[in-house]
């Protein structure tokens, strides 16, 4: 799994008062020994060690986190191997064994911090090679270094393996889901074979597999990808290539699809069922799956629970939801009201960190924040507060504090899951068919008949494309099927007129006894096309 840093709690902003006299030193400016800015090639010095300096922790980590918007990781590296090779003369063979000896395990805390914390940088095939020279320079020396080196390699290897296993899983598991979505649409009017409640009646059984899923999903999402999901170039870089070739933040991508993914199983699962009662229970059970979601802490689940319920063909299924208490429900919708920015959520989730931070059990370390805002506040903190000040200066204040944002989300997706898993419930909730929402609103439709002239119109176009996209994988079926029936009306026609015309074909050079046998097949065969047209569509 990606480690997270141990300093999080260090991750605060200091309150000061900004007419307090402020220094500088090699071109970075400290404000009451705050690292508040500096150039880029001065944070980049900084972060480098020297023999009488090695750069704090949560340096390392915010200068790492926040360099890719000013520069890419694999020129960061380079930059940093230059120095570390300059700056400490590793080059020289003949350099002083006792200061080699002092500035190397620096060098390689450093890259280890590195290889740790942003495992995905070395995706790239530059990094690597940057990395595997300065590390085979660094293991030339003592044993003890090489061991260093060797340990530090081989837990890269490690997080990068995982990672790819875990995004072939993801792949497996979106081609299964694509599958049983295929195969439902072969057959639309069979239902769905089994809905969540037919394989679990238990609504917390269920909230513990979701944090499953939550829990897995984020903890594959590295720091970086925070920042890569809204980063651009940044105008003062000349590079035109920077930033080209940077990957996209696919592991944030798939958390964004399940939360879809989650809402979409909700609404399909309350719009199939045919009868009213079926449709209140499977509600209700959802009902209390959030509640379970909400007391664990998992307000990812919750929300996206939420959200399926009230899509609009669910939402419109007034006599289902007449057959249900709502109270329940109307807390929970309470709780991640969005008025006043989110506020009754953010009190929540202040509590829920709070538990967690004096937990005494593994469950009550358990935050799954609500991702998409999580998400939306770094962006809009990022948008809303100056990279560089007017000097050109990197605003390394602004990158304390998305430090520290980012560091309590790393926090929150290291806890380990402590429910039991149900592999089950798993692949139900991961590959089970989900609609579209065309076809949610034309379930919806089918369960509760359109209201009015607006519904009504809309269902007629539902049901229209709905039978198009049915009758469209038997076109090339029918058209050889068509090809078959015309060659017949065309050879039936010349029998019935060759009394009154000379046109014959080699039905007619057929003795009387033949050509009345192979007239029957064709009128069987003629038959059968037309009842497969009729019958089979």
């Amino acid at each position: 799994m990606p480690q997270t840093p141990p300093f999080v709690g260090q991750l605060n902003s200091a309150d000061y008062n900004k007419n307090l006299f402020q220094t500088s030193e090699e071109g970075l400016c400290y404000h009451d020994n705050n690292l508040m800015s500096g150039s880029l090639e001065a944070l980049i010095h900084h972060l480098v060690p020297t023999l009488d300096h090695y750069p704090d922790r949560t340096f390392i980590f915010t200068f790492l986190l926040s360099s890719r918007l000013f520069i890419d990781p694999h020129e960061l590296m380079s930059k940093v191997c230059h120095l570390c090779m300059e700056q400490q003369r590793l080059s020289d063979p003949q350099a002083d064994k006792l200061r080699l000896r002092k500035i190397t395990p620096k060098i390689l805390q450093l890259l280890t911090e590195w290889t740790e914390t942003f495992p995905y940088d070395f995706r790239d095939e530059r990094m690597m090679r940057s990395l595997k020279q300065l590390l085979h320079r660094l293991a030339s020396g003592e044993e003890t270094f090489r061991k260093a080196v060797s340990q530090m390699s081989q837990g890269l290897i490690r997080r990068l393996t995982q990672l790819s296993q875990y995004e072939e899983t993801l792949v497996k598991i979106n081609a299964t889901a694509a599958e049983r979505l295929t195969a439902l649409k072969a057959k639309p009017q069979a239902p769905l074979q089994r809905d969540t409640l037919s394989i679990c009646s238990d609504p917390f059984t269920v909230a513990q597999q979701l944090t499953h899923i939550e829990l897995e999903r984020l903890s594959y999402i590295g720091p970086a990808e925070l920042v890569q999901a809204f980063v651009q170039k940044d105008p003062l870089d000349n590079d035109e290539s920077c930033f080209s070739d940077r990957k996209k933040a696919s592991n944030l991508g798939a958390y964004v699809d399940w939360f879809n993914r989650l809402s979409y199983l909700v609404a399909t699962e309350i719009c199939v069922p045919a009868k009213k009662k079926q449709r209140a229970r499977v509600m209700e059970f959802f009902i209390d799956v959030a509640r379970e979601c909400f007391n664990i802490g998992n307000f990812n689940s919750l929300m996206a629970i939420i959200s399926g319920m009230n899509m609009s063909p669910v939402s419109r299924l007034k006599k289902t939801w007449s057959k249900i208490k709502t109270a329940k429900f109307d807390i929970l919708e309470h709780q991640m009201d969005p008025s006043s920015n989110f506020y009754n959520y953010r009190t929540a989730l202040r509590g829920a960190m709070q538990r967690s931070r004096t937990a005494h059990s593994s469950r009550e370390k358990i935050v799954i924040p609500f991702f998409s805002l999580f998400i939306k506040d770094i962006f809009f903190f990022n948008e809303g507060c100056a990279s560089r000040l007017p000097n050109g200066s990197i605003n390394f204040e602004k990158f304390w504090e998305l430090a520290k944002q980012v560091s309590q989300f790393m926090s929150w997706k290291q806890v380990e899951c402590p429910f039991e898993k149900d592999r089950r419930i798993l692949q139900h909730l991961l590959t089970a068919p989900v609609f579209s929402e065309d076809a949610l609103y034309l379930a919806s439709y089918e369960s509760e008949g359109p209201e009015n002239h607006m519904e009504k119109d809309r269902w007629k176009s539902l049901r229209y494309n709905h039978t198009l996209g049915n009758t469209s994988h038997h076109h090339v079926r029918h058209r050889w099927i068509s090809v078959i029936s015309g060659f017949i009306i065309f050879e039936l026609s010349l029998y019935f007129s060759n009394t009154t015309t000379e046109t014959q074909s080699s039905f007619f050079l057929l003795d009387h006894k033949n050509k009345t046998l192979l007239l029957l097949l064709f009128l069987l065969l003629f038959a059968l096309c037309v009842a497969h047209t009729c019958f089979c569509k």
